[in-house]
């Protein structure tokens, strides 16, 4: 089961309650609220306001960067996604690709301190999959969930990534989280409306749907930034999460 939802730092400038009330219009359900901007790690007041929208907590959304944030930084991280009581905080592995880093150690060790300190507090550490970290080949993701015992991941696609590997990293990772959203060749810098890539997302929704387990279904990344093509952005999730 996919549960649709965005990302709340597609949209930086809006408030929380603008977010809120922008994502129960368009019939999604859920959000990720990002730490940078909505609700930063010990804003209790925030998380609150987070809550009030009504929306699901999907996730929090934390800029923790394993092997090189201070772990100091992780208590207020994980203490406010407990007033969130958000089911996931997403890490990023590093800043530093996987052929590019000369030592994994640290980053597993700092993501394995992260895991046992997340259960304590009733939540999960979830893996951002990104270029620049060690997430940034499907090997290099499978080999790291092998490596800390308790972290799940994340998956979004790359820009123009074809069908074939798209469905395949996801059936490999099974991930609890897609974001979703549409770019060409060209990356961040080339997004495009979500239905541009209607030949991506539904083998790729149908494969994260596949076995039942809830996941979300994130949007992210929207063309201009505009709340206008983010509309139409959750129409077309919406008409994709349809049987």
């Amino acid at each position: 089961m996919l549960i649709p939802g965005l990302v709340s730092v597609t949209f930086r400038q809006l408030t929380i309650e603008q977010i809120g009330e922008l994502a129960t219009e368009c019939g999604l359900q859920a959000v990720e609220w990002g730490g940078d901007v909505h609700v930063p790690p010990g804003d209790f007041a925030a998380a609150r306001r987070a809550l009030d929208t009504g929306l699901k907590v999907a996730a929090y959304g934390s800029y923790y960067r394993a092997g090189v944030s201070d772990r100091a930084d992780l208590a207020a991280i994980l203490e406010t996604a407990a007033e969130l009581d958000a089911p996931l905080v997403r890490v990023w592995a590093g800043t530093a690709g996987s052929d590019e880093c000369p030592d994994r150690a640290p980053v597993i060790e700092a993501l394995q301190h992260a895991v046992e300190h997340a259960d304590a507090m009733g939540t999960k550490i979830a893996l951002e999959y990104h270029r620049n970290t060690l997430t940034d080949t499907l090997d290099s993701t499978v080999q790291l969930l092998d490596e800390v015992d308790g972290v799940v991941p994340y998956w979004q696609p790359r820009g123009g990534q074809d069908v074939f590997s798209a469905v395949h990293e996801v059936r490999t990772l099974e991930p609890v989280t897609a974001h979703v959203f549409s770019w060409g060749p060209g990356g961040y810098e080339d997004r495009l409306p979500l239905s541009a890539r209607r030949d991506l997302w539904r083998p790729v929704l149908t494969e994260l749907a596949r076995d039942g387990i809830e996941r979300n279904a994130l949007l992210e990344f929207v063309l201009d930034d505009s709340p206008e093509q983010f509309r139409e952005d959750a129409k077309t999730l919406l008409s994709y999460l349809k049987p």
